[in-house]
């Protein structure tokens, strides 16, 4: 049997028949890839947009020995991988005399109740009280329901794979009529259709590939707290890895609220013979009324009624959950207990983490609105300690994203994820986790393509909205560039109050505003018309990908710090002063920067780009963070003058 292809040669192969260029930051990544799977040495890449980093990352992992896990933030990144960049990559090693050896077999594996569960579907959604309900509900909702469970069938008839990304569109209340979660599931010794159950069916697959797809949450679910999710693997690549400690502490954030108390309460009447059933909804009471006398926002100390509250609520679903009738083993199963078993067993095991009040944890209650009654929220203070102990320790990591270096370089993203700035390039001891970190660079021509235009002349940002002198700016800038205009806003407010006045304004131009319509309904109208505005918050920020001259003109309203009275961020950010750091440059400037980053990366996303990106917020120019701040954007031509940006907008538009 001959050699397996070099990276190098394997990489060249997949670019032409992918019919794209190989690019010199593309080859390099690949190199240090490798390098990071055979030495066992953790790395950074830094690969700017057009690169090709999904390439310089699949091809070694094609390549190497054992099985290689990759993980996404986004679903869209991992629908690219898996139903374009991976099809057509194992088509070009297989084309390749030279791959005879090269295991190309792949999987993607997702949490539980991101599959359709046929149980679920043909057996019924239990009610309130427990007992397994086939009849759809009523209205919109059956309807609904009824699409799902269809199309369900189909897929399990046709060998689909059940997933909730393929499904027709629906709401969450929607999907939970025909999934369940790991607590509800049966398991499939007991499920009368576990032959056929789309999650066992992927774990099986998972388990003869040697490449898994998969995303964050589930990684930490996995690797920090433990829980088997992933067959064995020793190397993993994490792209977009600047959302990696967000999306772990999403995994380990926890919340709890009365009505859900009492919902598991009323399910387990019929299944429990003592009391402890009522027991627990008079703690959903106690609850209740010590939510109701507390205050929104971070608790420094739990209020005494509360922390009693939630005692109570603990041992009352701890003695609930032991009243259940014990599993017989021959049994087939009997999915209302189950499932009503399951979400005491969610009661307990929150109450019993906010309860035990550690330093380790931030615990909070959300406001309330009208369609959702206040709750109690726990979420771990860092996640840094668990990912160094539990992932780092054991795995060698390959972390990737367009955006890893902030105020110049790596050290703020690699100390969140456990690294620390000290071991970089260091010799393996057994107290040491020596990393790399490189930036390939990026295909992009930016001081050519590209103005960042930083309006000093505007008075800072404060708390009453938009000074009139920012909407006569944002005017100016949206009809030089006779429309093309992506908005990002700190708040969905002032994106609606921006948009109201350029509809003013302007009315020759199409304004959309997030809310109009589903983001996708809403970016297609935004391409399809190069006279057209955007605006809207976050999610714009990170997840739109409009190249070509749709998209001319970049403005950021004002530097995305997070809110004062975010009670995990200034928790985060009290924690790091009191161990003698600066917590608003490691916390809040970062959160700032990387967003940033990630909105002026709204631009360019090709090389024949051209625009400008206005940064409404005049501290980018004058505060001392502000070089921090800028540092870590794309190295683009800066000006203060606001003639100059008009100008550029004015040429561009007319081209």
């Amino acid at each position: 049997m001959p050699d397996a292809p070099s990276v190098t040669e394997l990489l060249s192969t997949a670019v032409a028949a992918l019919g794209g260029q190989e690019r010199a930051g593309q080859v390099q990544m690949a190199e240090a890839v490798t390098d990071a799977m055979e030495n066992e040495r953790h790395l950074l890449v830094q690969a700017g947009t057009g690169t090709g980093k999904s390439l310089a990352y699949l091809v070694p992992s094609l390549l190497h020995r054992d099985r290689v896990v990759i993980a996404t933030a986004t679903l869209a990144l991992q629908h690219q991988l898996v139903e374009r960049d991976l099809p057509r990559l194992v088509e070009a090693v297989k084309a390749q005399s030279s791959s005879a050896g090269v295991d190309t077999s792949y999987a993607v594996l997702k949490g539980r109740s991101n599959y359709a569960c046929l149980h679920r579907i043909r057996e019924g959604v239990p009610d309130d009280q427990g007992t397994l309900e086939v009849e759809l509900p009523t209205g919109s909702l059956g309807k609904k329901v009824l699409e799902l469970r269809e199309w369900a069938e189909e897929q399990s008839e046709d060998g689909g794979s059940g997933e909730r990304d393929n499904a027709p569109r629906h709401t969450d209340k929607e999907w939970r009529q025909v999934s369940v979660n790991h607590r509800e599931c049966l398991g499939a010794a007991k499920c009368p259709f576990g032959q056929e159950c789309f999650a066992e069916r992927a774990k099986e697959k998972a388990h003869k590939s040697h490449l898994i797809v998969t995303n964050h949450s589930l990684l930490a679910i996995d690797a920090i707290e433990g829980v088997p999710m992933i067959p064995d693997y020793d190397v993993v690549v994490i792209d977009e890895a600047h959302e990696l400690t967000t999306r772990v502490t999403q995994a380990a954030t926890d919340e709890l609220w009365a009505a859900e108390v009492e919902r598991a309460a009323r399910r387990s009447q019929r299944h429990v013979e003592g009391d402890q059933a009522n027991e627990l909804a008079d703690a959903a009471d106690a609850l209740r009324a010590a939510i109701n006398d507390a205050r929104p926002g971070r608790f420094e100390r739990i209020p005494e009624d509360l922390a009693d509250a939630l005692v109570l609520v603990r041992d009352a679903a701890r003695a609930c959950v032991s009243a259940y009738p014990k599993a017989d083993k021959d049994d087939d199963g009997d999915a209302g207990l189950q499932q009503a078993k399951g979400a005491v067993q969610e009661v307990f095991a929150t109450a019993e983490r906010m309860a035990a009040d550690l330093d380790s944890d931030v615990l909070w209650m959300s406001e309330g609105t009208e369609r959702m009654p206040p709750r109690l929220c726990v979420a771990p203070l860092q996640v840094w300690g668990p990912m160094r102990d539990k992932l780092l320790t054991d795995k060698t990591v390959v972390f990737t994203s367009a955006t890893l270096m902030l105020g110049g370089d790596f050290n703020s993203i690699a100390t969140s994820v456990g690294l620390k700035p000290s071991e970089r390039e260091a010799e393996h001891t057994p107290d040491t986790m020596p990393w790399r970190g490189i930036d390939v660079g990026s295909p992009f021509d930016y001081g050519r393509q590209a103005i960042l235009y930083v309006a000093r002349h505007l008075p800072q940002p404060g708390r009453d909205g938009m000074a009139p002198a920012v909407l006569d700016e944002i005017v100016d800038l949206v009809d030089a560039a006779n429309g093309r205009t992506l908005g990002l806003f700190s708040s969905r407010r002032a994106a609606e109050a921006a948009a109201e006045v350029i509809r003013e304004r302007l009315p020759h131009l199409t304004t959309l505003a997030q809310g109009d319509a589903q983001l996708p309904e809403l970016a297609a109208q935004f391409v399809g018309d190069p006279h057209t505005c955007l605006f809207g918050t976050l999610s714009l920020w990170q997840g739109l990908d409009v190249p070509g001259d749709t998209c001319q003109l970049v403005l950021i309203d004002r530097i995305p710090f997070p809110r004062p009275d975010d009670p995990l961020l200034s928790a985060r950010q009290k924690a790091a002063d009191q161990a003698g750091g600066n917590g608003f440059m490691q916390v809040a400037a970062t959160h700032a920067a990387l967003l940033l980053a990630q909105g002026a990366g709204r631009l360019i996303r090709t090389t024949t780009d051209r625009g400008v990106v206005a940064v409404l917020d005049p501290r980018l120019a004058t505060a001392r963070y502000g070089s921090f701040l800028k540092s870590s954007l794309p190295p683009m031509w800066t000006t203060t003058d606001p003639a100059v940006a008009r100008q550029a907008l004015t040429r561009l538009a007319a081209t």
